[in-house]
């Protein structure tokens, strides 16, 4: 009987022991999770605002008025990757697209487009005269060399970006913004069970806060 007892007061104790491991595993557990949490916040706090980028940094974007409109500054820095200047020497064309959309935020209802604007550039090697081509529009640029040819595209100045008459001063606004190296406009074969080129992603993105009466 005594023996019994005592069995059965260690069996007891066991299953206190087990069941006071399990609350402590389960409080470190929930303890690491907050902490998980808490860290996310904090980075994605500091990363708010900043630019999300491959290959691309962008230096400069601002927004300025002009006498009728608001008027758009971007600079960009980055090298073209070695495969896709191989490729420009084979004759492949290469396209770079920045674009811009303007929004105006509403508490009631999805923030409205004021404005959308987009530019793209061609560029080329042409082997009779060794020089580079860039096109926008229709007008045409040649260039002696690649790095001349890829300042006339890392930035633009005084983009016209929206009217003044479109804007509501007493709105907040905020500009989103892109800019990249083109790959869905190389040729079909390129494209075709390939995917993007190894190594070809340039592309940086931004979104920015212009707050009420932007540009001032």
């Amino acid at each position: 009987m005594l023996i019994a007892l005592h069995t059965a007061s260690r069996m007891s104790e066991f299953d206190c022991d087990a069941s006071s491991a399990a609350v402590k595993r389960a409080a470190a557990w929930l303890r690491r999770s907050v902490l998980a949490w808490f860290v996310l916040l904090l980075v994605s706090a500091g990363f708010a605002g900043a630019a999300w980028g491959q290959g691309v940094d962008l230096t400069n974007l601002k927004v300025q008025r002009a006498e009728d409109a608001l008027q758009l500054n971007f600079a960009t820095k980055f090298e073209l990757p070695r495969g896709a200047e191989d490729a420009l020497l084979k004759g492949v064309p290469l396209y770079f697209v920045a674009e811009a959309t303007l929004y105006r935020s509403r508490w009631y209802w999805r923030d409205v487009r004021v404005n959308h604007i987009s530019r793209t550039w061609r560029l080329a090697w042409q082997p009779l005269t060794r020089q580079y081509r860039v096109s926008f529009g229709g007008l045409h640029q040649s260039y002696p060399d690649l790095a001349e040819a890829l300042g006339s595209i890392r930035s633009v100045n005084a983009w016209r970006l929206a009217e003044l008459s479109q804007i509501d001063d007493d709105v907040k606004h905020y500009l989103e913004f892109s800019y990249e190296l083109d790959t869905s406009q190389l040729p079909r074969p390129m494209q075709i069970g390939l995917g993007t080129p190894q190594g070809w992603t340039l592309r940086v993105e931004r979104s920015v806060s212009l707050g009420t009466e932007p540009g001032k």
